[in-house]
């Protein structure tokens, strides 16, 4: 196939990508290459912004691809212009939404692609749906050969994935593991939860890619296994080989008292507990088998943070907020 990924180097997609290397494929990157050096080099590469349209319909001139997919269109004015480049000139238009979109609060934690789109907590995911619909209409009135994908929380080898961390990533989580400190822990840690490898993700998504079963449908890819939050972190602190530390704190308290967006993340996402069915996914995909647990892929993602401190980024403005939080809820406990 001939293919074109806009973005391609970010955790879901530089798996992706990594898998379609050496199978034939045609695959074509737009991007600014910033990170272009981290894939394999059967790879094509077209150096562009995709916010300079007029650029970008310079440099694809000519060419036409069976499946273009676009990873980082967030809000409905970059949909429009991915249907004014690509309209005609691809057999799928792929778009990554995002599981966050599905109802909150959820009337059944079973999800499959049948459940109501709606969040009034988070923007992020009210945008993502209104993407999706535009692209459904165009499907609906122009034959936009639309395929729409629904990741969850989805990790990789270069970060640790949490519930409650600040703006520079979970290291400093996992850093306070390591010093014997408390973390905090959204709820009361029992709340139902799914964590998909990337590598998971990619088997699921290339399934899809040229499939005529996938044209205007919409699918959800994520691990089966499910998880509550505990044993999320209880996973991470006996691969660290330190003690559990919890504090469980309420989302909406958290959301109340810091500048971190835990209204969106957590009350809006993280906080309900979800559990997926990948029946539709398998019945498009029959070979779809996620394989990684995450005990396993998490040891793996913390054995190579460990040894490659790029990806250790401290936040000390998150610490200090941790101990503020924790420490005003022990006082007010001490009160009574």
């Amino acid at each position: 196939m001939n293919i074109l990924f806009i973005g391609g180097t970010g955790t879901i997609s530089s798996a992706i990508s990594e898998q379609l290397s050496g199978r034939g494929h045609e695959l074509y990157l737009l991007n600014r290459g910033n990170k272009n050096h981290e894939l394999p080099q059967d790879i094509h590469f077209i150096n562009a912004d995709i916010n300079d349209e007029e650029d970008v319909r310079e440099k694809i001139n000519g060419m036409s691809f069976d499946v273009v997919c676009d990873f980082i269109a967030f809000v409905i004015s970059q949909v429009e212009r991915d249907f004014r480049l690509f309209n005609g000139k691809t057999k799928q238009f792929i778009f990554i939404s995002s599981a966050s979109a599905y109802h909150k609060p959820l009337s059944d934690y079973i999800v499959d692609e049948g459940t109501t789109l709606a969040n009034p907590y988070w923007e992020y995911s009210r945008n993502k749906i209104a993407c999706e619909e535009y692209l459904m209409k165009m499907y609906r009135e122009n034959g936009f050969p639309v395929t729409i994908v629904r990741p969850s929380h989805t990790y990789c080898k270069r970060s640790v994935p949490l519930g409650v961390h600040g703006k520079n990533g979970s290291w400093q989580v996992i850093k306070r593991m390591l010093e014997g400190k408390p973390v905090i822990i959204h709820g009361d840690g029992t709340s139902l939860w799914t964590m998909t490898h990337n590598s998971d993700f990619a088997k699921g998504f290339i399934g899809l890619m040229g499939n005529p079963h996938a044209i205007g449908e919409a699918f959800q890819i994520t691990s089966d296994e499910t998880l509550t939050w505990n044993q999320i972190y209880q996973t991470i602190a006996r691969c660290l080989n330190v003690e559990f530390k919890p504090y469980y704190v309420a989302s909406d308290f958290l959301a109340a008292v810091s500048n971190y967006d835990f209204t969106g993340s957590l009350v809006g996402d993280k906080s309900n507990s979800v559990v997926f069915n990948n029946q539709k996914l398998k019945r498009a995909v029959p070979d779809f088998r996620p394989s990684i647990r995450f005990e396993t892929g998490i040891k793996q993602t913390l054995d190579y943070i460990m040894c490659h401190k790029e990806y250790q980024a401290e936040d000390t403005e998150f610490d200090a907020w941790c101990d503020k939080v924790i420490s005003v809820l022990e006082r007010v406990k001490n009160e009574f």
